[in-house]
């Protein structure tokens, strides 16, 4: 009997799958700045086997395993010499400046002013080799154009608003600390750490760094000291279906990583930076993972408010008291439906008048009537369908800001 997947079809199909699955990627390991980032890592104790740099259609630049990697399996293990942390920061130039600022400056800034200082220096700066391979620009919701942003539902608008504004406080506040260090430069330090510039420093280590724990610097204020630049290390890209163990070990000090799953030869290998959902992954990283087990979608307390009838004289009632329970913020759809906090938030705001004088109960998960509860889940349903077209009507407008743009470029 002629055993299937055997004959002349078979292999036409395996060679047009592979052809396809070659084309989907494509190695960057040759090109200059790989080239002279392994030179410096290299220097520093630093070779790699494991991976490869590569570009990949549906992720961008990623890290490919050149070997089938087993579950347990060390796949990336960076020297200290290799991390950019507040320690590096402190040992050079700037060290005696920090060290001079009262009030102490937070690691984060002092990371943040090392990165522009040493940008600026360009071939002078000895990790050259390592910044020409970071990002020239970000996605983060905070760097885009505020019409882009207006795309986006209302609860991400808000957290974007917020973060920029965080961003620009602190740029604002650290100008005086910039000014301190004027006799570094030849040129003046505003045309040096300009917003630009610290926008760009800012994602660069909020989009980028390990966890790491650092004991905490007298000449730094007391905030969570965490960060460390990974060089190469970086370049892995998130999944929300896999899982790794990540940590500094004091005992080879280094940056280890270890799979915890099989990883194919030549296949894109990744790391999970977290159970995030997707609005936290495109407002703290600038993109979103497809088919993210993780995903929801946030719900403002005004939205749900717009679907209820006008004439609710205890409506106003109703939100004071979701705000002062912690019924006001998270409420979200996931893949399985409403989420129970917005169905509780649901619940309260259909009582009717009758009875209002439940709403601690419904608080606490208690049923209170059958037309309490078809009440809420018809609601929940309308509010579904609202957001449903909203995003159709969004995904639109961006389609069109895109084709503008495009056009534009093209005349220019």
């Amino acid at each position: 009997m002629k055993k299937k997947g055997r004959g002349r079809t078979s292999r036409q199909r395996r060679r047009k799958s592979f052809r396809t699955s070659e084309l989907s990627k494509e190695s960057e390991n040759h090109k200059q700045e790989f080239i002279e980032l392994r030179k410096w890592l290299k220097k520093r104790k630093f070779e790699d086997h494991n991976l490869r740099p590569t570009r990949f259609s549906n992720t961008g630049r990623g890290l490919m395993a050149v070997k089938s990697l087993q579950p347990g399996e060390l796949i990336i293990s960076l020297p200290k010499e290799c991390l950019l942390t507040t320690d590096t920061v402190i040992r050079s130039y700037l060290g005696d400046y920090i060290t001079k600022w009262m009030p102490p400056i937070s690691p984060l800034l002092a990371l943040c002013a090392f990165l522009i200082s040493e940008k600026h220096a360009g071939n002078k700066s000895p990790w050259k080799p390592y910044l020409d391979v970071l990002p020239k620009a970000y996605t983060c919701l905070v760097c885009l154009e505020p019409e882009v942003v207006r795309l986006l539902p209302r609860p991400l608008q808000m957290k974007a608003e917020e973060q920029r504004m965080q961003v620009q406080k602190l740029f604002i506040s650290s100008r005086g600390f910039f000014s301190s260090l004027q006799s570094l430069f030849t040129e003046d330090v505003k045309h040096v750490f300009h917003y630009h510039a610290f926008l760009w420093a800012w994602c660069t280590i909020n989009t980028r760094t390990v966890y790491m724990k650092h004991a905490q610097k007298q000449c730094l204020s007391a905030e969570p000291d965490v960060y460390a630049l990974a060089p190469y290390l970086d370049l892995l890209n998130h999944s929300p279906r896999v899982w790794v163990e990540a940590a500094f070990n004091e005992e080879t000090c280094c940056y280890e990583i270890r799979t915890t799953s099989h990883c194919k030869k030549f296949e894109e290998l990744f790391i999970c930076y977290g159970p995030h959902d997707n609005h936290r992954l495109l407002l703290e990283y600038g993109f979103v993972a497809s088919n993210n087990p993780h995903s929801a979608v946030y719900i403002a307390i005004d939205s749900l408010v717009d679907h209820l009838p006008s004439v609710d004289k205890q409506m106003n009632k109703k939100i004071s008291l979701l705000k002062e329970h912690g019924f006001s913020e998270n409420l979200t759809f996931g893949w399985d439906g409403p989420s129970w906090k917005l169905l509780t938030a649901l619940k309260l705001l259909c009582l009717g008048p009758e009875e209002f004088t439940c709403w601690k109960k419904v608080l606490l998960g208690e049923v209170i009537s059958d037309t309490n509860e078809q009440k809420s889940l018809v609601l929940s349903r309308q509010i579904c369908s609202y957001f449903i077209e909203e995003t159709k009507t969004a995904l639109h407008k961006g389609v069109i800001l895109e084709t503008s743009a495009r056009s534009e470029v093209s005349a220019a």
